[in-house]
């Protein structure tokens, strides 16, 4: 009898539910068995804004190590946490088929981000939302937050804040969508390079698993969509909490599928930003990204992602 595949997890409901999503997945598809394992990061237990912990790998690396040392089978992420260099031992399997990846506002009283008046209190940890925030020049003031998202919806409907920013597809994962306010054109707010899509990582000396689930699980215009946005994080060498924005969408060209990608850094306060698109081939996505990257880098991006103690170094 063939032992059950053990996907491993975070304990909040948000992670168990993307995990539960790919979990019933791979029993449905692979026709195995598969139980849950819950694995405690770094991210959860340490509550201090994530750029002070490094941001990139804070809710990856105790998953990764479950996986290295053979407690799990499969490790489930919500892509944008990825760091974008490759992790010895470890395959992306496979990226299924992505959420919508906007950003979202969620109000008190129904209000839209124009609608909420100058001085109005917003909660988000993220400096990418902080920067844009303030480029879009609304007279808000932006203050730090964590916790998962009852607890940051609650700081909102407690009246503790006016309103806090969110991606769209975890709410829509546990049935919350009911809460937005607005979601958020990425003309005002590009979203973070992968978000709204899930990394299905195991170990890559497990080549028929990794053949499998790439077979099974993955949407190769989603995988082509985040290779292009994470290009261009990783050629700015900027972590997941860095002021940068990306999206990358797949439409068809003259010659086929092309992917087309949007980027901006901005400095903390918004009051400087680089903005760039481009578009290509589809077997070239990540290559669009890197270009792209490269000419913003050639225009400045780096002064702007570099963290605020360099800088006043320089």
């Amino acid at each position: 009898m063939n032992l059950p595949i053990r996907v491993g997890t975070r304990a909040s409901l948000l992670a168990r539910t993307q995990s539960t999503l790919v979990a019933d997945r791979i029993a449905e598809r692979l026709g195995v068995e598969v139980e849950l394992v819950e694995v405690t990061t770094e991210g959860d237990v340490n509550r201090a804004p994530l750029a002070t912990l490094g941001g990139a790998g804070v809710f990856v690396s105790a998953l990764r190590d479950a996986l290295l040392d053979g407690k799990v089978d499969v490790a489930v992420h919500s892509l944008k946490d990825l760091p974008t260099g490759p992790a010895a031992g470890i395959a992306l399997a496979a990226v299924p088929l992505r959420e919508d990846p906007r950003d979202v506002l969620v109000a008190r009283d129904g209000l839209t981000l124009g609608e909420l008046p100058v001085g109005s209190v917003v909660g988000t940890g993220s400096p990418r939302r902080v920067a844009q925030l303030h480029a879009l020049g609304l007279g808000l003031e932006i203050t730090g937050i964590r916790g998962n998202i009852d607890t940051r919806v609650g700081k909102v409907t407690g009246g503790e804040l006016d309103a806090v920013v969110l991606a769209r597809a975890g709410l829509a994962r546990i049935d919350r969508l009911d809460v937005v306010t607005e979601v958020i054109d990425p003309i005002q707010m590009l979203p973070a390079p992968g978000q709204g899509a899930l990394a299905v990582e195991c170990r890559s000396d497990d080549t028929d698993l990794v053949e499998r689930l790439r077979e099974h699980l993955e949407d190769p215009f989603t995988r082509a969509a985040v290779d292009a946005e994470r290009a261009v994080l990783a050629t700015l060498e900027a972590g997941c909490s860095a002021p940068v924005g990306s999206l990358a969408e797949v439409a068809e060209g003259d010659d086929g599928p092309e992917v087309w990608v949007r980027a901006v850094t901005l400095a903390p306060d918004g009051g400087v930003e680089i903005r760039r698109s481009a578009s290509g081939p589809l077997a070239d996505a990540a290559g669009v990204g890197q270009r792209l990257a490269a000419g913003m880098l050639d225009e400045g991006a780096a002064a702007l992602i570099e963290p605020p103690a360099r800088r006043q170094q320089a």
